[in-house]
């Protein structure tokens, strides 16, 4: 048995009908019990979701859907981590934490092969200037145009436009003093990074130009 259908022998903590007990949420999917009672349990239940999952999907919401507690989920998904992990063969995808939920990715070790198949043009790539531009946003968040601009050296009106529409950034109010649009990443961006947050970006910032330097730019766009 692995380590990830183990942790399914110790679900059942029903409660029958009129008995005292913990109080547990009210479920509507009549299917999520038969599921588990399939040959590989709640693992393989995990990995049908996750295989199908277009964003990272948070513990507490599949532990709605299967009608058991969150801490049995997270266990059984770091169950799946450590048995992916540590399997006699390496294996070509990873399961990750990223962004506030659970999703399969390639592993690095075989991006090779993932650009070789990828076409060039089937994914839109961001140009230098882009990158460049998410950069000093990620490290300088909240940031007006104006001081992007200023540390780049360049307008980025354009990019900053081209950013909001991939989702990658979003806005995030005004300056106190100028009233210009603040910009910040989004939950996506980390899901792009394959980060949990922002504390997990390498320590860059300190190579970057010192905002105090900006202050006398009113950051309007």
């Amino acid at each position: 048995m692995s380590t990830a259908e183990g942790v399914t022998e110790a679900r059942d903590t029903s409660v029958a009908p009129g008995d005292d007990g913990p109080a547990t949420e009210s479920h509507s999917s009549p299917a999520a019990p038969s599921v588990l009672d399939r040959p590989g349990g709640l693992a393989s239940a995990l990995e049908a979701i996750l295989m199908v999952a277009e964003s990272p999907v948070p513990a507490e919401r599949i532990a709605s859907v299967l009608q058991i507690p969150t801490a049995e989920v997270t266990a059984a998904l770091e169950a799946l981590v450590a048995e992916y992990s540590g399997g006699p063969r390496p294996r070509g995808f990873e399961l990750r934490e990223v962004a506030g939920g659970w999703r399969f990715y390639s592993a690095p070790a075989f991006s090779a092969a993932v650009d070789a198949f990828v076409v060039d043009g089937q994914t839109a790539r961001l140009t230098q200037a882009a990158l460049e531009t998410l950069a000093v946003i990620a490290y300088r968040q909240p940031v007006s145009r104006g001081r992007i601009s200023a540390i780049r050296g360049v307008n980025v009106d354009s990019v900053v436009r081209t950013l909001l529409a991939r989702g990658l950034v979003e806005e995030a109010g005004h300056d106190a003093e100028g009233g210009a649009t603040l910009y910040r990443t989004t939950s996506y961006f980390l899901e792009r990074l394959g980060l949990r947050s922002l504390d997990d970006l390498p320590p860059l910032a300190p190579y970057l130009p010192d905002m105090d330097t900006f202050d006398d730019i009113d950051g309007t766009a």
